[in-house]
Parts: C-alpha cells; sequence; structure tokens
C-alpha cells in the first residue's frame, strides 16, 4: 500500500477548523508544507532529485552527491544499480534534511528530440517501469518519500505549461501510464501531475487522478502538483492534494465548502493524506526519523558510471585499450565534460572527475596522457568563477553581502525588501584583445566595467516557464578591450520584483580562439599517438528542461574533429557525452563508440575503467538511436499534440516503417561475445508465464549478456513486437548459462476502453535476442484466455 489509513489522521483532521485544513493545502513556501503545531505537525521538505538531491537552497556552497542521469541509470537494465543509486539519493535526503524527493521521472523517450531525455528512463513502458520502480522501493526503504513525476505524457518540452495532448486510450494505458501504474504498485508515495493537459483536461485538474490513481490504482498518497502550475480552482474537487508552492486555493476553497459549492470531505481527505506522510516520514508526531550511513559513494557512483556505458562499436577489438605510451584524448569535453543536464534537476557536485583525469590517474606513470579541444563549443556566456554579492533595498541599504564561488548566483532575491542584487568581480585577463562580458537577469540590468556603463536595459519577462524565468534568464552582453594581466573591475545589477525570479549571473569571456589552430593541434597529437579517445557531446544550451532540441547533430565542428582524428589514427574511440541520441555520421570510420551519458560526478573514473579493459561496458541502449534526424512531433499545433503514432513509441515505430536506425533499441557490445543456443516456453499460456534460455559466452573474457524478450502476434491489432522481459547473465568464457526471465501477464493484455485489460486468444511468437531486431532463438505458443 501507498498508505494507510490510520484513525490517529483520521482524529487530527477532525481538530482542525476548515482554515485550518485548506492552509495545509497549499506550500508555505518553495520548498515547505505548511506546519501545524496544534497537532504536532512539522514542516514536509521536498527537494529536486532524479540526479541528486539539493536540498532546499540553490548554493553552489552546498555540494550534493551528483549520480549518473537517469538515462544511464536505466542503459545498466539492472534493478541493483537503480538500488544502490536509490539508496544513495535516500541518504542525501537525510543528510539535506529533505523527506520527500521528487525523483523518479516516468515519462517516456517518445521522440528523440525532447530537450528532457536525460532525465527519463527509457522508450519503452517496461523498462522505465522496471527501473522506477526499482529506485522508488529503494529511496523509500531509506525512510525518505518518492514522487513519481510527472503524470502524465509530459514527454517533451515545447508549450510543456499549456500543451493539450492528445492520445488515444489504449496507448495512454498500455504506454505512458503503465511506469506510474507500476510506481504506484510499487508503494511510492508521491504522484506530481504535469503542467500539461491530456484530452482537453489540465492534469492538475485531470478526472483520471480520481478515477485511474486513487479509485482504479488504490494510490493511497499525495498528489501534488508540478511548481506552480494550479491557477485555479478546479482541482480541490478533483484528485490534486496540494499545490506547490502557491497557489488559488486558500480562502476560495474555504467558501466553496461553506457556499456548498465542494464538501468537506473532499478536503479532509487531501489532509488525511497529507498527514499520513508527514507520519511516514518524521515530520508528525514524535516520530525520529532513522539514520542512514550510505555505501561508499565513490566507488558506487564509479560502479554505476561502468554499468550504464554503452558500447555500440566495437571493430578489430579496438577496445579495450590495453598498454599505450602515448594516448591521445580530444574533444571539448574531454577535460571540461557535462555530468548532467539542465534545469530543476541541477545539483552542485564537490568535483567532477573529467575522462582525462580519470585516464591519468589509472594508467601507470610511464604511459603519456596528452590532451586538446579540438574544437570549440558556443556553451553560451561562461560565469566568472568568484564574486562578491551585494542585496540593496530601495535606498541603497546594504541588506547582505557575502563572496560566492561562481557568478551564476540564483538565491540572494529572497531576501526580504531586496530590490536590487549586485554582483562584483575583479577580472585578471589571461590574454589580451575583446573580452565579451555579460549580465543576465530579467527587469532592468546594468554591466559596468571600471565604472564604464556597458549594458543597462530593462528584460521584460516574456515566459512563465519556472526552468527559464529561475534557471535561464537572457543575457546581455557588450564587448570591452582588454589587456593581459591587468585588473578590470566588474559590476553587474538587476532589479528585483516578485515576477522578476531568481538569478543574476555575471560572465566574462576571453576573444574568440583560432579554431582551425585547434584542429590542428589535436590533428597532430593524434598522428603521434598509440591510441586517440574523442570525447563529443552536447551542450548546456542543446540539451536541457524547458526547451526541446531542433536537430540531433553535434554542436559545432565536432563531426569534423572525429574525422580528422579518425583520418590519421585507426585506433580511435569516440566517446559520446549526452543525455539522448545524437547523430554518428562517422561511426564507421572510427575503431569504437561509447556511450556515457551524462555520468555525474565519478564519470571519468567509470569511462576510464571502461575504456582500459578494467570494467566491462555493461550498458544496453534504452532507446533507438537514430540515423538521420526526424521523429513524431514535439511541436504543439494551436496548442495541441497529437500523439498520432500510437502505440508504436520508438523501436515499434521503427519496426512498423521497416526501417533501419543506427542502432537498435537494446543494443550493446561487452568485451566477449555469446550465442543463443536454445529457448523453452509452455505450448500454451493464460497469463504470466516463464520463458527457460540457454546462452553460452563463445569469448575469451568473463562477460555480461542482458537476455531480451520479445512478444509478437500476427493479428494486426499490435505492435509488431514489443518488450516483455528481461535479466541479466554472466558466463566464464566457454560457459553456458540458462536463465528463467519471467514475462507477466500485462505483457499479453491490451486496453480495450470499456473493456478493460483483456487477454485475446490465439497463436502468440516469442523471441529472445540481445536487441529489438536481433533475435536468433523463437518460439510459438498459444494463448489460451480463461
Amino acid at each position: 500500500m501507498n498508505g494507510e489509513r490510520s484513525p490517529e489522521s483520521e482524529l487530527l483532521v477532525e481538530k482542525l477548523d476548515l482554515p485550518a485544513k485548506v492552509a495545509l493545502l497549499t506550500g508555505a513556501d518553495v520548498w515547505r508544507t505548511a506546519a501545524e503545531p496544534d497537532i504536532g505537525l512539522r514542516p514536509v521538505v521536498f527537494s529536486d532529485g532524479p540526479a541528486g538531491v539539493r536540498g532546499e537552497g540553490w548554493d553552489e556552497r552546498a555540494n550534493s552527491i551528483l549520480l549518473p542521469a537517469p538515462i544511464a541509470v536505466a542503459a545498466s537494465w539492472d534493478a541493483a544499480t537503480a538500488t544502490a543509486l536509490g539508496g544513495l539519493l535516500a541518504a542525501e535526503a537525510h543528510r539535506k534534511g529533505v523527506h520527500v524527493v521528487l525523483a523518479p521521472t516516468l515519462n517516456l523517450h517518445r521522440s528523440p528530440l525532447s530537450g528532457r531525455h536525460f532525465e527519463c528512463f527509457a522508450e519503452d513502458p517496461l523498462l522505465a517501469a522496471r527501473t522506477g520502480a526499482a529506485l522508488v522501493r529503494a529511496i523509500q526503504a531509506g525512510g525518505v518519500a518518492a514522487t513519481a513525476k510527472h503524470l502524465v505524457a509530459n514527454d517533451s518540452e515545447t508549450g510543456r505549461l499549456g500543451v493539450d495532448v492528445r492520445v488515444d486510450e489504449r496507448a495512454l494505458r498500455e504506454v505512458y501510464l503503465a511506469p506510474f501504474e507500476a510506481a504506484v504498485r510499487a508503494g511510492v508515495r508521491v504522484v506530481m501531475t504535469a503542467y500539461g493537459g491530456v484530452g482537453g483536461h489540465p492534469m492538475s485538474s485531470h478526472p483520471m487522478l480520481r478515477s485511474v490513481l486513487k479509485d482504479e490504482w488504490g494510490f493511497e498518497g499525495v498528489v501534488v502538483s508540478d511548481w506552480g502550475a494550479v491557477r485555479s480552482l478546479d482541482p480541490a474537487a478533483a484528485g490534486l492534494d496540494l499545490a506547490m508552492p502557491d497557489g488559488p486555493w486558500g480562502h476560495a476553497l474555504v467558501a466553496a465548502v461553506r457556499s456548498g459549492e465542494l464538501d468537506e470531505s473532499v478536503v479532509d481527505d487531501k489532509v488525511r493524506r497529507l498527514l499520513e506522510l508527514a507520519r511516514w516520514c518524521g515530520a508528525l508526531g514524535r516520530r525520529t526519523r532513522r539514520r542512514i550511513e550510505p555505501s561508499l559513494p565513490r566507488t558506487v557512483l564509479r560502479k554505476a558510471v561502468a554499468a550504464g556505458t554503452v558500447l555500440l562499436h566495437n571493430r578489430n577489438e579496438t577496445l579495450p585499450l590495453g598498454s599505450v605510451r602515448m594516448l591521445a584524448v580530444l574533444g571539448p569535453k574531454a577535460a571540461t565534460p557535462r555530468a548532467q543536464g539542465g534545469g530543476s534537476a541541477g545539483v552542485y557536485p564537490s568535483h567532477v572527475v573529467s575522462l582525462v583525469d580519470g585516464l591519468r590517474a589509472a594508467l601507470p606513470f610511464l604511459t603519456d596522457v596528452c590532451a586538446a579541444p579540438g574544437v570549440r563549443l558556443d556553451e553560451g556566456p561562461t560565469p566568472v568563477d568568484a564574486v562578491r554579492v551585494r542585496v540593496l533595498d530601495v535606498s541603497g541599504r546594504e541588506l547582505l553581502t557575502e563572496h560566492r564561488h561562481t557568478g551564476r548566483v540564483l538565491e540572494p532575491t529572497l531576501v526580504a525588501g531586496a530590490a536590487t542584487v549586485e554582483l562584483h568581480a575583479v577580472l585578471r585577463p589571461e590574454v589580451s584583445g575583446p573580452w565579451t562580458v555579460s549580465v543576465a537577469g530579467w527587469n532592468r540590468v546594468t554591466l559596468r566595467a571600471d565604472d564604464h556603463l556597458l549594458v543597462d536595459e530593462d528584460v521584460p519577462r516574456d515566459t512563465d516557464d519556472p526552468a527559464v524565468v529561475h534557471l535561464t534568464p537572457p543575457y546581455r552582453s557588450a564587448v570591452v578591450e582588454l589587456v593581459k594581466g591587468t585588473e578590470v573591475h566588474l559590476v553587474a545589477s538587476r532589479a528585483v520584483d516578485p515576477d522578476s525570479g531568481r538569478a543574476c549571473v555575471l560572465a566574462a569571456d576571453p576573444p574568440p580562439v583560432d579554431e582551425d589552430r585547434l584542429l590542428a593541434e589535436a590533428v597532430s597529437l593524434a598522428r603521434s599517438a598509440d591510441a586517440a579517445v574523442v570525447v563529443v557531446g552536447t551542450t548546456a544550451t542543446s540539451e536541457r528542461e524547458g526547451e526541446d532540441r531542433t536537430t540531433l547533430a553535434l554542436p559545432g565542428r565536432q563531426d569534423e574533429l572525429v574525422r580528422a582524428v579518425a583520418a590519421v589514427n585507426p585506433r580511435t574511440v569516440v566517446v559520446v557525452n549526452a543525455g539522448g541520441p545524437v547523430l554518428l555520421p562517422w561511426r564507421d570510420e572510427v575503431g569504437a563508440v561509447l556511450v556515457g551519458w551524462l555520468p555525474g560526478q565519478e564519470g571519468g573514473h567509470g569511462l576510464a575503467d571502461v575504456l582500459l579493459g578494467f570494467a566491462e561496458p555493461g550498458g544496453r541502449l534504452p532507446v533507438t538511436w537514430p540515423d538521420r534526424d526526424g521523429g513524431p512531433s514535439v511541436t504543439p499545433v494551436d496548442g495541441v499534440l497529437d500523439y498520432t503514432e500510437g502505440l508504436d513509441i520508438g523501436y515499434r515505430g521503427w519496426l512498423a516503417a521497416e526501417a533501419e536506425p543506427a542502432y537498435w533499441f537494446g543494443h550493446g557490445l561487452g568485451y566477449t561475445t555469446w550465442t543463443y543456443e536454445r529457448i523453452r516456453v509452455p505450448p500454451a499460456v493464460d497469463g504470466s508465464f516463464t520463458v527457460q534460455a540457454r546462452v553460452r559466452n563463445t569469448g575469451s573474457r568473463p562477460g555480461r549478456e542482458v537476455v531480451q524478450v520479445y512478444l509478437s502476434r500476427s493479428d494486426g491489432d499490435h505492435p509488431v513486437r514489443w518488450l516483455a522481459g528481461y535479466a541479466a547473465v554472466t558466463a566464464d568464457p566457454g560457459e553456458a548459462v540458462d536463465v528463467s526471465i519471467a514475462v507477466p501477464r500485462r505483457a499479453l493484455e491490451h486496453w480495450s476502453g470499456p473493456g478493460g485489460w483483456c487477454l485475446a486468444s490465439g497463436p502468440l511468437s516469442v523471441l529472445v535476442g540481445r536487441n529489438a531486431n536481433d533475435l536468433p532463438r523463437s518460439a510459438a505458443t498459444r494463448v489460451a484466455a480463461r
């Protein structure tokens, strides 16, 4: 169960009058619910959390452990990896004083163009469901509530605040709701609604919150809005329980009850759910929170990186690298990787290990690890390293002054009485020439260099999207000639009002570099090296919350860099540092391709382990890897986004179109080879059943294989085939292993509207193999519906 209807909570609800009850249903501040001392209720503290637990503040001085991105967790196809990382999240939540972690994100990779792939698990509902359920159980085993978000169809970012998704009921049930149902069955304590709507109803007031989530699935926990999503009183009568961080309920909700428009029992149910959550997580009564002692975080994170790394291609056993005297590590992401995605899930880690650092730490001192960026990427303005912050009131009186470690400052706008925020920095240029200095923020912004006014402009807010309002305000820039070693005093300021968001940024960038020279230097290193590793990837501006991608092509001249290096060194390995698919037009020209995703703080160590053969690349693709731009649209038309593909999401769509992607869902190589010798299935099934398979390690190294089971029916009323189960095996060279893969009854069922879940009689093909299109063993059975 998700919660228990305790008599104590019922008695506490009876002690509260209507205004006191209603006051509990809206946040007290950004991350806390309201307290009620008369009944022993303390605030319940929430925090963003898919890849780390930030806590209540957004301050670079308060570090958090940074996990691999959720897509990398799903790429492990391993519940044990998700469980270990969920334990870290729970331990971090305790350390930060957090009761509820806003994770996991259970939306699907419907289109490769979605800008938030990194925060979601997979394109397949079964893989997303199993990974999410494992994470939920692990977080909650630590006494911290998990949150299944964002219910439902929040699968892209364009127009997400008001989009109306149109998806047929069968696809909604079989595909998009499936991971959420699994989370509820796993006991998740909180479910968060999406910003947008489905079928004409905003999700914060959608009838399915009661009819499906609470009545059909029996969810007894708290349904919370996404932050700022509640804009009307309508949700009060539906299934939403808690409006965060604020909203219009308050006096209007009290009036609705007193006028008879809303029965008070509806309010009582919401309060009871909140009290049960508070009691469970230690915010009600005398219960104390359990103390969690985490496993060694760096060890867990390092293993998780290797477990989720996917080897796409390995010609002539380029990997593992083995003994090398000189290794060229090239690319703009080699020394400054993207460790996490952009948006509300971001945290400030204590450190991030680059691949250059990881390889230098792992290789003997006789190996020369040489690094060069090769090309320059436009990551947007670069915040300065340190600033002094001053917060002033309307009279210019100083309310706060503090030193911060970055020029991207988010919190000082919360100071009571703040009218202006100033960021002061002393810049000592390393090169002479035209520097670009920038300020970011809403409202009036100014920028000065040694008292010379460079920017003075009003920047009107043109969006309500919180990820943009609070995290990525627009920049205003100026070019100023600076002399190497001559200090310049920079001051950025912005006016503060309740609608101007939190962020203020002071940035400075040196004169543009000669990219042809950078490329030539990288190629020269590659030509002299025994092997070359090129790290390529996306940027913080090309892949982030609040914005979808317009192309899967790598930004800048990264494709050119890869081809130039491969032309002079046949032992070229490419590592992809991205949160979702990118185009790899050179994939047949290089020795090996690894997908390292956004690997978190220990990424460099984990990837070095894989490259050098200390660990096997354990990952399998959780998303089909396209060979071209395109896919289902992420752009609403007149506010409506049609899911015209129905059930055929991801690999199912490629199969239906009889098209060949670059790499299929489920694909991934290890450092050994496998054969599938046989499978056995029952001659007839009427529900869940077990597939027996035998696989043999035919290579020279121990290895791990993910054995995947797909089903197919020839009735024309199903996808060409769909994932129904999977299990991982390990074996020594020459060893054969028998594995049992459970296929749940739901994998055989389909949604038939008024008839609910149905099990249709008829022939069924069972296919077993290593990805959605490489299925060397098959068997026939028959569904005998009861």
